[in-house]
């Protein structure tokens, strides 16, 4: 087993997998694109070089779930997959299966296979498409066709054909094998990591014509060298998987640079947020590691968000009801004083008890709480 520097970052909450590639359950090799399914607590992560797509537990102690693909060219099968995306309001899952230039689509329940977009005689020709995010406003699916150097417009219903945009240049608008496409549903645009042009652009939602640009080659704060993942997190800020430099970059929601994240030896390729953990996890090498967005970015501005305390992890969830019924029995404390919202935000920058079931968490949450 080799030595990765990123598993001695306080900053980063769970790894998964080991260092060395892996096969098993729970082990990846060469994982690409995520997705997390807040609703159930789970990460979906696509297993590139082992040909399947993992569901992993993160508030369970990174523990394996299910796991659906295998190598070969019939449908629900994936020859390495790249791009991933959870359509809730459809209850499925879109695979981007890069090398049969394809897209699939599964069951989110179930995880069974649904349709097919691409194969040979649809009106549809991907040439090893990568990235892909879901338009809610518009109901459209956005596909990053890598080597046709274009955005693929597809409706959200049935996957079929509605326009692209973009070729092979270096003006803005165009693109040099774009790698990930995010949506940034508040201000209604779309985020592309335009990888060989080494910079991010920033698209009109509604009918994907230009409206800025940032970076350019290099290694200084605010440059790239590759850049692959893109995601954007519930302050409008665009966070980027700068391979060849070996870090995520973070930027305002105009391109302004923030901060970036060092990932040590390993190359950073997908990377997704989950606005109602305040969570960030990329994939680096042959590992799937989770960050908080608080702890990296430490100028965030607390906001409330009670509909977040419902996707808390258990033992968060447990310790914040357990002091609630202990000030309910104490008048006039300093206790009693603190609304439930500022707890949940207090809890989460805590590090989860190091317990191997849910029980015991239980038991080290209610132990901790007795002690206040």
């Amino acid at each position: 087993m080799g030595d990765n520097p990123l598993d001695r970052v306080a900053r980063i909450k769970l790894s998964i997998g080991s260092v060395e590639r892996g096969r098993s359950e729970g082990e990846f090799y060469e994982p690409r694109s995520l997705a997390f399914d807040h609703h159930r607590g789970l990460l979906l992560v696509v297993d590139c070089y082992n040909h399947r797509v993992q569901l992993v537990s993160y508030e369970d102690y990174d523990s394996f779930v299910s796991e659906f693909g295998r190598e070969g060219s019939q449908p629900g099968y994936f020859y390495y997959p790249y791009g991933l995306a959870i359509d809730h309001d459809l209850d499925r899952i879109l695979v981007v299966d890069s090398g049969r230039n394809r897209v699939q689509s599964f069951s989110l329940s179930d995880q069974s296979f649904l349709s097919c977009v691409g194969e040979y005689g649809s009106r549809v020709h991907f040439n090893c498409p990568q990235g892909i995010a879901i338009d809610k406003h518009h109901r459209r699916v956005i596909i990053a066709d890598s080597n046709n150097n274009r955005l693929v417009f597809l409706s959200s219903i049935d996957l079929s054909f509605l326009f692209s945009i973009g070729k092979r240049v270096a003006r803005p608008g165009v693109f040099n094998s774009p790698s990930d496409v995010a949506i940034d549903h508040a201000r209604h645009r779309i985020i592309v990591s335009d990888t060989y042009n080494h910079r991010v652009q920033v698209l009109s939602l509604t009918d994907g014509s230009f409206l800025f640009k940032f970076g350019s080659q290099g290694d200084q704060p605010g440059q790239f060298n590759r850049p692959l993942g893109v995601c954007v997190d519930n302050h409008g800020r665009i966070i980027v998987a700068d391979y060849l430099n070996f870090r995520l970059q973070a930027f305002t929601y105009e391109g302004h640079h923030i901060s970036f994240f060092d990932c040590g030896c390993a190359k950073p390729y997908g990377v997704a947020f989950d606005e109602h953990r305040g969570l960030i996890a990329f994939s680096a090498g042959n590992q799937v590691h989770v960050i908080g967005v608080y702890e990296w970015l430490a100028d965030t501005k607390f906001v409330w968000l009670p509909e977040r305390h419902r996707y808390a992890p258990s033992w968060i969830k447990h310790a914040v009801l357990t002091m609630t019924m202990i000030r309910s029995l104490v008048d006039e404390s300093s206790m009693s004083m603190i609304p439930n919202e500022l707890l949940f935000e207090i809890f989460s920058h805590l590090e989860a008890p190091e317990c191997t079931t849910r029980d015991q968490a239980r038991e080290k949450s209610s132990k901790a709480c007795a002690m206040v």
